[in-house]
């Protein structure tokens, strides 16, 4: 009998996480904040001397929903900053390839999610109103990000994303930084937030 394939990775914090079966004790913050500071969004299609990492995208969500909510519950800010956490293990794809992957891909981000929700604190599944203001200030980052850096017209942003509020991205500009500055900034609004819970 064949041994089964291999589903766990060994981060730098020396934990060993179960891809398919992620427990929250296996989830350390040093271990999301490096991975996401290494990957790129919009498969590194983007200007800019430094890749546009997920990391420095979570902390500008993070950013912005705290701005679309009147007093904001620090869990849910936290929740904000840690929504694309599973993406430090398994990459960020663009939405093209996550719908061609299929159901599989979403059930594995959907475990690693819980995890990490657990392990800070947060409910495994978020409150349907919390998931859909993150969503929003999510576009919201997509639409900056694509006029910004990757090369989009306003027009062009506007159909796949929405135009945004003007006054809700007054004094936002993306800036692209090496990986290690926004790791620690990750890390160091990561421990803010906690703080505050």
């Amino acid at each position: 009998m064949s041994k089964p394939p291999r589903a766990w990775q060994r981060m730098l914090s020396g934990r060993r996480l179960d891809l398919l079966d992620p427990t929250p004790v296996d989830i350390e913050i040093c271990d999301i904040s490096h991975g996401l500071a290494f990957v790129a969004r919009w498969n590194g299609q983007t200007h800019g001397d430094f890749p546009y990492s997920v990391a420095e995208h979570s902390l500008l969500v993070e950013t912005l929903y705290t701005r679309l909510v009147a007093r904001p519950d620090p869990r849910w800010q936290l929740a904000a900053l840690l929504h694309d956490a599973p993406e430090y293990v398994i990459g960020d794809m663009i939405s093209p390839v996550k719908n061609a992957v299929g159901p599989d891909y979403k059930a594995l981000d959907e475990r690693l999610t819980a995890a990490i929700h657990i392990r800070f604190g947060l409910p495994a599944a978020l409150p349907v109103r919390v998931k859909q203001q993150i969503k929003k200030a999510d576009r919201i980052s997509a639409f900056m990000e694509a006029t910004q850096i990757a090369g989009f017209t306003e027009a062009e942003a506007a159909r796949f994303f929405g135009r945004p509020d003007p006054a809700l991205i007054e004094g936002l500009d993306i800036s692209l930084r090496p990986p290690k500055q926004v790791r620690e900034d990750y890390v160091a609004r990561h421990a803010d937030l906690l703080a505050q819970i």
